[in-house]
């Protein structure tokens, strides 16, 4: 479906819980353990992704909180899957969970997956989320041996925290196809608001010239492409504050609680509830409606405060 500025809607997010095994700095610092607060079924999820492929959707990205939490997980991923019109079905997970699953997932129906990985140094890392490290390169093998590929490492970084590792991270594509990306710390929850904290993308190209740029892997894709001669996998920058990209966004994002959400640099939302229980014409009046009013662009250099955290509107 295009939108009022001629953008082609076609990627849905889909956060299938908020709830999280880690506690990450720039996401949940300082929370308890996430509360289950009243999340959609499945059947819910499905009959959304459905109305939203007749509108032009052609790829879902699972997310959360963390997507393996859902006991319901490899019911949704088949349901998502048999849409007529869904050409990719991927999932991003923080990875404690994955050793062990990647090979059922991808028979359920996933094509690829993203792993959140913020250092790889096992301290460091603990610190930064409260989590395993090791269980992450475990789900990291897991996810390459089941095929589930690319599959892709997401970095946040942090100035005097994790920046000191970019040419670790790099390091990581030399024997494995594996691609990895760097993403700029986005104004959303209280680290993010610090701008100093965040950490130029464009440094850390310019300190690194045998990154050469390479094509994109796919049409659309955020993420600034790059490469080293003779590795096997590949590097991308992902900028949405320094380098905005919103005028080739094609995104909207349903959060589990039934909250579309046009544009993540943005509080407008609209409920999917009350439609579900409608019936799906009154289902896909309100995705075509938050679709026509998808905003021009986000608002993080307009003092914007996210009223959720990112793993309520999926990160």
């Amino acid at each position: 479906m295009i939108d009022q500025f001629g953008r082609d809607i076609s990627y849905l997010r889909l956060s299938i819980t908020e709830r999280c095994t880690l506690r990450c700095d720039y996401c949940r610092a300082g929370e308890g353990i996430c509360p289950r607060r009243e999340e959609l079924k499945a059947k819910d999820f499905i009959r959304i992704a459905q109305a939203c492929a007749k509108l032009g959707i052609r790829k879902i990205r699972l997310t959360g909180g963390e997507p393996l939490l859902r006991k319901d997980l490899i019911e949704i991923i088949q349901g998502l899957a048999a849409i007529e019109g869904i050409q990719e079905l991927t999932m991003t997970t923080n990875a404690q969970m994955l050793p062990g699953q990647a090979r059922a997932l991808k028979a359920a129906g996933l094509n690829r997956i993203n792993i959140s990985l913020d250092s790889l140094k096992a301290a460091r890392y603990f610190e930064m989320t409260r989590g395993d490290l090791n269980q992450v390169l475990a789900g990291i093998d897991d996810a390459l041996h089941a095929d589930l590929q690319p599959v892709r490492i997401n970095a946040v970084l942090v100035h005097g925290r994790n920046d000191d590792e970019v040419d670790n991270f790099i390091a990581l594509t030399r024997d494995k196809p594996l691609e990895v990306r760097f993403i700029e710390l986005m104004p959303i929850g209280a680290l993010g608001q610090d701008e100093s904290m965040r950490v130029s993308n464009d440094k850390l190209l310019a300190k690194r010239p045998w990154l050469q740029p390479i094509p994109p892997r796919f049409p659309g894709q955020v993420a600034r492409d790059y490469a080293v001669e003779g590795y096997q996998g590949r590097v991308g920058f992902i900028s949405p504050v320094s380098h905005q990209f919103c005028t080739d966004c094609n995104r909207i994002r349903v959060m589990s609680d039934g909250m579309l959400r046009p544009c993540l640099g943005n509080n407008l939302e609209y409920p999917l509830k009350e439609a579900l229980a409608k019936g799906d014409d009154a289902l896909m009046e309100v995705i075509r409606h938050a679709i026509e009013h998808k905003p021009a662009g986000h608002q993080f250099h307009q003092g914007f405060l996210s009223e959720k955290n990112m793993s309520r509107i999926g990160g």
